[in-house]
């Protein structure tokens, strides 16, 4: 299964569109991320005091987390330009000039998936980032000549789901890091209720929180299971969203009690029942399933880890004693033992 077609995906869809209309546009609207939003409100009216562009920052984390609206947010608070752009739309050198050239003073350029920029546009956005400057070749072979292009200082906002596939150069020209964890229930349950709201959607507590238990700790899967428990309450229900009709719902859509697909539950049987519990390698796991490596990696393992229910090995993945148990299969203590003891 492709991760685009999973409710639970993570990353944007085409039926997110709408979710637009719910981001905040001020921090003390922003829910969640509380250290990174009380370090980005004093760096920001720092720089607004002096008159200065905000030090470029680097948002990191899970997708779907909230790295554009957070961007977007800083933005507005600083109230300046906001340009949006993402690392594969800039294939050449001269998309990233062009885009370099047209920005204001203090305007923030933010890029998604920064990690996707090739090397030589890379090389290009060191010298803009550092100097405000841009060193452009004219004309080719012995009467080329190299002009130097002084730009505004301007505020650049980098997101990535992968930080450690940022090039050390490129990583250390950013003076903000900020790493987005994923959300409490509680939190969760905040944003599926103003997100009713703002819908014009009845919810009773019960029914939001059903929701948010669900959603893998990511607002926009929030959101996107919100959407569709409403239709079930619009079609089958009374138009009010009860955890009755929230639970119906998502059995209905697949998504159990801990927020696992079909996708999910596959794997961790996979592990259970065919390799043991583990450990099992990367590769042999993804040729079991039918899936590529890095999906494995980037989409279903990080919840799975914060659940608990995988552990990463030297030798390979195992499943937890917490995954025997929500799977439904008979855990032996014994054979736990004899295996950890073999496993570093």
């Amino acid at each position: 299964m492709m991760e685009q077609e999973r409710i639970i995906a993570g990353g944007e869809q085409d039926a997110d569109s709408w979710q637009y209309s719910l981001r905040p546009r001020r921090l003390q609207e922003y829910i969640g991320q509380e250290q990174v939003k009380d370090n980005l409100s004093i760096f920001v009216q720092a720089a607004i005091s002096r008159g200065e562009a905000l030090d470029h920052v680097l948002l990191y984390g899970p997708p779907g987390l909230g790295k554009t609206t957070l961007a977007g947010i800083v933005a507005n608070e600083l109230g300046v330009n906001f340009r949006v752009t993402s690392g594969p739309a800039i294939e050449r050198s001269g998309d990233l000039a062009a885009i370099l050239t047209n920005l204001s003073d203090r305007d923030v350029l933010f890029i998604d998936e920064i990690h996707r920029l090739s090397r030589t546009v890379e090389e290009i956005l060191y010298s803009a980032m550092e100097d405000y400057a841009l060193d452009i070749m004219i004309g080719k072979g012995p009467s080329a000549r190299s002009i130097r292009l002084d730009l505004p200082r301007f505020t650049l906002v980098g997101a990535t789901t992968r930080a450690g596939a940022l090039t050390a150069p490129l990583r250390d020209r950013f003076g903000v890091i900020c790493r987005l964890e994923f959300y409490q229930t509680e939190e969760l349950m905040f944003i599926v209720s103003r997100a009713a709201d703002i819908l014009k959607v009845s919810i009773e507590p019960s029914g939001a929180e059903e929701i948010a238990r669900r959603s893998r700790g990511t607002p926009r899967i929030a959101n996107r299971l919100l959407k569709r428990v409403r239709d079930f309450a619009q079609v089958a229900g009374s138009g009010t969203i009860t955890k009755t009709i929230a639970q119906e719902a998502l059995a209905r859509l697949e998504v159990d009690a801990c927020g696992l697909d079909k996708t999910d539950q596959r794997l961790l049987t996979t592990i259970i029942s065919k390799f043991g519990g583990g450990p099992v390698g990367l590769d042999t796991l993804a040729a079991s399933i039918s899936e590529e490596t890095e999906t494995i990696e980037d989409v279903y393992e990080p919840f799975l880890l914060q659940l608990g229910f995988l552990q990463r090995t030297p030798r390979g993945r195992v499943a937890t004693r917490a995954a025997y148990e929500h799977m439904g299969f008979a855990y032996s203590m014994k054979e736990a033992v004899d295996k950890q003891d073999s496993l570093w």
